[in-house]
């Protein structure tokens, strides 16, 4: 018995495909159609193009802000208030400001009359702050 005659026991399993090859897949063998990705030893190199597409979007449903527009409130709307101490709870009791989560500014629209104070966690823009302490309040 020599070399060549010699045969497994067992019947071998059948070779798969080999796709991209050439050969038995076709014109294209599995890589589509023309473009540099269907031709051998093809290598995309990076174009600005692709650099744009890797950053990140602006524009659109899934790119809001994070956080959300202040409510805004006026100095006249301040003289509605029966309490002078103005706070976030009493804000959103008294209707003026109806979004409980999003940061409240009080800003220069009217005149001020009575004492303010004005509590934390409240935003005040600089003349409607200059306006409450020259009438006797305070902005904290």
């Amino acid at each position: 018995m020599l070399l060549h005659q010699i045969k497994p026991n067992s019947p071998r399993d059948e070779k798969k495909p080999r796709v991209g090859r050439g050969g038995k897949r076709g014109y294209s063998s599995g890589r589509g159609q023309k473009g540099q990705k269907s031709r051998a030893g093809h290598r995309i190199r990076p174009a600005e193009r692709d650099f744009i597409i890797r950053l990140p979007k602006r524009r659109g449903y899934k790119n809001k802000p994070i956080r959300l527009p202040a409510t805004v409130v006026g100095l006249d709307d301040l003289e509605t208030l029966q309490d002078l101490r103005v706070t976030k709870e009493l804000l959103l009791s008294s209707g003026l400001v109806k979004n409980a989560k999003a940061p409240m500014k009080i800003l220069n629209n009217g005149e001020v009359k009575r004492a303010f104070e004005i509590g934390k966690g409240i935003e005040v823009s600089a003349k409607a702050k200059e306006k409450i302490i020259k009438a006797g309040g305070s902005v904290m």
